[in-house]
């Protein structure tokens, strides 16, 4: 079955079971106080935060909450992120146990930090 794709983040968090909608909401809260000057939008269909240029994304999958903070910081908290399912650019966290939300906050702040050196360098 496709999924429509929601307009927006709380559309998105709407489609999906009480006790998941809790972990997003928690993503999206931990992203916005780690980074208030990004936006929200969808992008590729999934939740993301903007800041001259997609800052990070999250989703909802069946077992597990997908983070996609890019390639640099998966490498840069790699030792912090060896307990969790990662690939070059995301990371997963199980729907049966608490997010860590600290290492989350951190990651997105250093996703900014990157931004703004970029923007620097430009």
């Amino acid at each position: 079955m496709k999924r429509k794709t929601a307009k927006d983040i709380d559309e998105y968090l709407s489609g999906y079971p009480e006790h998941v909608q809790r972990f997003l909401t928690q993503m999206r809260l931990t992203v916005k106080k780690a980074a208030p000057q990004a936006t929200e939008k969808i992008s590729y269909g999934i939740p993301t935060f903007a800041l001259e240029g997609n800052l990070v994304h999250f989703a909802a999958f069946k077992n597990h909450i997908g983070f996609y903070p890019t390639p640099s910081a998966i490498a840069a908290f790699n030792k912090e992120l060896s307990s969790y399912k990662c690939s070059k650019g995301a990371v997963q966290f199980p729907l049966d146990a608490p997010l860590p939300l600290t290492l989350v906050s951190r990651m997105v702040k250093f996703r900014v930090k990157e931004k703004m050196m970029k923007r620097k360098d430009n």
